[in-house]
């Protein structure tokens, strides 16, 4: 199978059921951020200091291309023949950010991105995440989406916070706290 189709020389792009939309519409930008996000997940996978963590993340990433699956279809048709987001999502992501912070010391400032390399991407995925969900928000206010999947994606950037406090503690890397300068 042929990847180049050239039907998206014009600027526009197709979603499933065959619609034609321009490639800088609210629906692109926000699956094509969800993309961009499940690829920062499958780096935080990469690293040997997220071995533990591979299973859950992978599990992430499904659920990511099950809501881009969505955002990617407006046919009626199509939407249903779709797979169903997890309606327990965002309480398994609850329940495994609960699980981290048990091991991890309370938060008593800021941290900022950096140390361990595991930690740091983590750190960029909750970013990703999070302008991920300014996008969805953002169609949801033209065309109403599931709101299973912004409530999925306001959790996924707490729990990549968390992630990233647990592999710098898991690593025995040090957080590095905000220190605001006293000018």
């Amino acid at each position: 199978m042929r990847i180049y189709t050239r039907t998206g020389d014009d600027g526009s792009t197709g979603l499933f059921g065959g619609a034609r939309i321009g490639k800088d519409d609210l629906r692109i930008e926000a699956y094509g951020t969800l993309d961009e996000l499940n690829a920062w997940i499958g780096k935080v996978a990469s690293h040997d200091a997220s071995a533990s963590m591979q299973v859950k993340l992978q599990q992430i990433q499904n659920e990511l291309f099950t809501l881009g699956s969505h955002l990617a279809t407006t046919d009626l048709q199509w939407k249903a023949k779709l797979p169903k987001m997890n309606p327990q999502g965002p309480d398994e992501l609850e329940s495994w950010m609960d699980e981290m912070e048990v091991s991890l010391p309370e938060l008593t400032s800021f941290v900022l991105p950096g140390g361990h390399p595991a930690a740091c991407d983590a750190h960029v995925a909750r970013t990703v995440c999070r302008r991920a969900e300014r996008r969805c928000v953002a169609l949801h206010r033209v065309e109403p989406i599931e709101e299973l999947g912004l409530a999925y994606l306001n959790r996924l950037s707490d729990a990549l916070f968390i992630l990233g406090r647990w592999l710098a503690h898991d690593t025995g890397t040090s957080e590095i706290p905000w220190v605001p300068s006293k000018d």
